[in-house]
């Protein structure tokens, strides 16, 4: 995919009346053949009312279940936006959060290579923590992402098949 299949909505401004964030907001769903910038998914979970933002950042390892990974490869069914935001908006229903995003790789990864970020803002960090687990959790069980490792033995390996 060259291009972004969706444009990330501007934040809106919060009232300043109350420690609650106003209703959840999901500022960031999509999936890049680019390389991943962790700077603009905080930028845009940011939220004056919030305390905690908690980022996760997953990355191309070398190694999988005892086996040395070369590279991978990820690839998209062409709902997988549609499908990424369903998850945060279950997400945002299901924790106290104000803005929460992210965005995933497709296509040809290096070891080191940051293959997702997904990001919460929340009044407090421990709200932040878990509502981020549960977006990196479900984004990982649901949406329509597959890998395709390459070992460095010349064997490779599907992940996340149906």
């Amino acid at each position: 995919m060259s291009e972004p299949v969706t444009t990330p909505t501007a934040p809106t401004p919060a009232s300043p009346t109350s420690d609650a964030p106003d209703a959840p907001e999901v500022v960031l769903c999509d999936v890049r053949d680019e390389a991943l910038s962790v700077d603009e998914v905080l930028g845009l979970v940011r939220h004056p009312r919030c305390g905690g933002i908690a980022v996760f950042v997953g990355v191309v390892r070398d190694h999988d279940h005892g086996e040395a990974v070369a590279a991978l490869d990820y690839s998209a069914h062409p709902s997988v936006v549609a499908e990424l935001r369903a998850v945060c908006e279950q997400v945002a229903s299901r924790h106290p959060v104000a803005r929460l995003g992210a965005v995933h790789r497709v296509g040809h990864l290096e070891i080191g290579d940051t293959a997702v970020v997904a990001a919460v803002s929340a009044p407090h960090r421990g709200q932040a923590f878990e509502a981020c687990r549960d977006l990196v959790d479900t984004l990982k069980s649901t949406v329509p992402i597959w890998k395709h490792q390459q070992f460095s033995d010349g064997s490779d390996e599907w992940v996340g098949l149906p």
